[in-house]
C-alpha cells in the first residue's frame, strides 16, 4: 500500500491553524468530509470516539487520529502539517505539528491496519519528518510523502 492510493494533492494541508484538539478534529472533519462525501460531525464524532480511547498522538509531535466510518467504500487519507503545534495529550506530551488522519470503511480491517502501519513507519523516519517540517507548501509535503523512497515496493526480483 503506497500513501498515493490514500491521498491526493488536495487532501494535503501546509499551514492547518487551530487553538486545541477539540478544534484541530474539527477542522480535519471539515477537510475529511469534502474527500468522503460524509457530513463533517460523522467524522468529527469517529475520530472524537477513538480519541477517547486513548490519544493517537504517537509522540514527536506526530498524531494519527483514524477511524472506521460505515458509509465508505475505500480507505481515506488527509496529512496537514499545523501552523503552530497544538497539545494532543500525546504519549510523550509533546505537542502535535504533523497530522495524518485515516478513514476507512467498516469492513476494512486488513486495509485499515496496513495503512496504519505504513504512515507510522513513515511518520518515524527521522528524515522524512524534517522534510515535511522544513516544506511549506502542500505540493512539497505531497511529493515528501509520496515519494518512492517513502513508499518502498514489496521486493521483487529484478529483470
Amino acid at each position: 500500500m503506497t500513501l498515493d492510493s490514500l491521498i491526493d494533492k488536495q487532501s494535503v494541508l501546509a499551514s492547518l491553524k487551530a487553538a486545541n484538539k477539540k478544534q484541530l478534529l474539527q477542522e480535519l472533519s471539515h477537510a475529511m468530509a469534502g474527500q468522503v462525501a460524509i457530513d463533517h460531525r460523522v467524522i468529527f464524532e469517529t475520530l472524537l470516539k477513538r480519541e477517547k480511547l486513548g490519544s493517537t498522538g504517537i509522540g514527536q509531535g506526530i498524531a494519527i487520529p483514524h477511524g472506521k466510518v460505515p458509509s465508505i467504500s475505500r480507505v481515506y487519507g488527509l496529512f496537514a502539517r499545523l501552523a503552530q503545534p497544538v497539545d494532543f495529550e500525546s504519549v510523550d506530551g509533546q505537542p502535535v505539528d504533523l497530522v495524518f488522519v485515516l478513514l476507512a470503511p467498516e469492513h476494512a480491517g486488513a486495509d485499515h491496519l496496513k495503512a496504519l502501519a505504513r504512515i507510522s513507519r513513515l511518520l518515524r523516519d527521522p528524515g522524512v519528518v524534517a522534510k515535511l517540517r522544513g516544506t511549506d507548501d502542500a505540493e512539497g509535503l505531497y511529493a515528501i510523502l509520496t515519494e518512492p523512497a517513502a513508499n518502498p515496493k514489496p521486493s521483487a526480483s529484478a529483470a
